[in-house]
């Protein structure tokens, strides 16, 4: 089974991974700069959620793979604050792609005031903890939550979501 996941970041190739390897297929995965279509920055559900679609839907479009997998993270506003958002979507072609959103936590204050004057949290993340490559690594949710949930493990939850909807499905 070949399987695009349209994107380069580690955090969410280890998340596929994990899910992926309970198949008892034998599996291609392979990393894709897919595009998202959508902001640097997503800032609402319905925009994250539009991301993670565009990325699946390009690897099924332009290669020649069984499984297109996206996942978007994202922020949203709300009565209570700015939230860390999460989606996925699992292509496949000539069938209606997969959704499903994960878990979310409200960002501190000093975050959420930089990400509505326009930057992007990847880069505000690594100038609030000193260090390089949060995104790639335990993510704002890590650094958010202790390490309880870190990018990687989110991105999993998602990606059962994806996996059982699509097991459903066949």
């Amino acid at each position: 089974m070949k399987i695009a996941v349209g994107s380069m970041n580690k955090a969410k190739l280890k998340a596929v991974e994990t899910v992926l390897q309970t198949l008892e297929n034998e599996l291609d995965i392979s990393p894709i700069d897919a595009p998202s279509n959508v902001s640097g920055m997503p800032f609402s559900d319905e925009e994250t959620m539009k991301g993670a679609i565009n990325r699946a839907e390009f690897c099924v479009l332009h290669h020649n793979v069984d499984l297109g997998i996206g996942l978007e993270g994202g922020v949203t506003e709300t009565p209570a604050g700015l939230f860390l958002i999460n989606w996925g979507a699992l292509a496949v072609k000539d069938q209606v792609t997969l959704v499903a959103g994960g878990a979310r936590i409200k960002l501190p204050e000093e975050i959420a005031t930089r990400l509505r004057s326009g930057e992007e949290l990847g880069p505000v993340m690594d100038d609030f903890c000193q260090r390089e490559n949060i995104r790639h690594g335990e993510g704002a949710i890590g650094v958010f939550t202790n390490g309880m949930v870190t990018r990687d493990l989110m991105f999993t939850h998602i990606m059962k979501l994806l996996l059982g909807q699509y097991q459903y499905r066949l």
